[in-house]
């Protein structure tokens, strides 16, 4: 299971980054924003899901475990990013962030830059789901409620971000603008498609994970009734079997005193 995530995670880095998707980011932001989808509510948490942090640890020898491995898991800086609510703050401020200031459009005329944001949204994004599957350890976890809660709250921030890339009346990005492409939708045409994209898309996802979270919290219950059902069963075992040897003692002890009765 964890294998398979993986590979898909990475089949949908590749496909954003590596396919005729990366050809076209920056001449249409629709294809910029399915690049951006396929990276944060595909990849993200399905890279998440395979556990790479346990995977890391096996695979690491044991002075590597000592020396890197842990001293980062167990650092301070790592404790305060991952505290669900720091994690949730950060991947939603690179959402609004990089929208809206100049990066968004510095990033489409510089490769380097370019990949930069890449690395920001994907880092972002897995930081955010890290909790929500809690596959790997970490130094916060959050009950089921709360998980479902987390993701429940990062709907509304996406839909508005959605909202007001759809509301704008003018182009947002100058790129976009100056590329000089003689097909395909107008530039403003273009930013609402990327706007319905990110909605529908990043809200379907969200819906997703709260859902499996909820049939994850339901599973866990049932695992704790039956463990529960299973004490119990064990507990009153133990209760029958101190009775039986509780009557089976009284039963000696009553023969016991009818036999010195009819000897007297």
């Amino acid at each position: 299971k964890r294998s398979v995530a993986f590979g898909l995670g990475m089949a949908a880095i590749a496909v954003a980054l590596l396919s005729g998707i990366d050809r076209y980011d920056t001449t249409l932001f629709s294809v910029h924003m399915v690049q951006h989808v396929l990276l944060t509510f595909v990849a993200a948490p399905l890279i998440a899901l395979a556990g790479p942090i346990t995977l890391l640890l096996r695979a690491a020898s044991p002075g590597g475990r000592q020396r890197w491995i842990l001293p980062v898991l167990h650092s301070r800086a790592l404790r305060i990013l991952a505290f669900p609510v720091v994690a949730w703050v950060v991947f939603a401020g690179v959402m609004w962030a990089s929208h809206f200031s100049p990066l968004f459009d510095a990033a489409l005329e510089d490769p380097l830059l370019h990949d930069l944001e890449h690395g920001l949204f994907l880092g972002t994004a897995i930081l955010f789901w890290w909790p929500v599957v809690a596959v790997d350890p970490g130094p916060w976890r959050m009950p089921h409620p709360v998980r479902a809660l987390y993701v429940f709250l990062q709907m509304p921030q996406n839909t508005f971000l959605a909202v007001v890339l759809l509301g704008a009346t003018t182009v947002l990005y100058p790129h976009y603008a100056t590329t000089g492409r003689t097909w395909g939708p107008t530039p403003l045409a273009d930013q609402g498609t990327a706007a319905g994209i990110m909605w529908i898309a990043g809200d379907a996802v969200f819906l997703l994970a709260i859902l499996a979270v909820i049939a994850a919290w339901m599973r866990a219950d049932a695992r704790d009734i039956d463990r529960s059902d299973r004490r119990a069963d064990v507990e009153r075992a133990a209760i029958r079997e101190r009775e039986r040897d509780l009557a089976e003692r009284l039963a000696r002890e009553r023969e016991a005193q009818s036999g010195s009765g009819a000897a007297r």
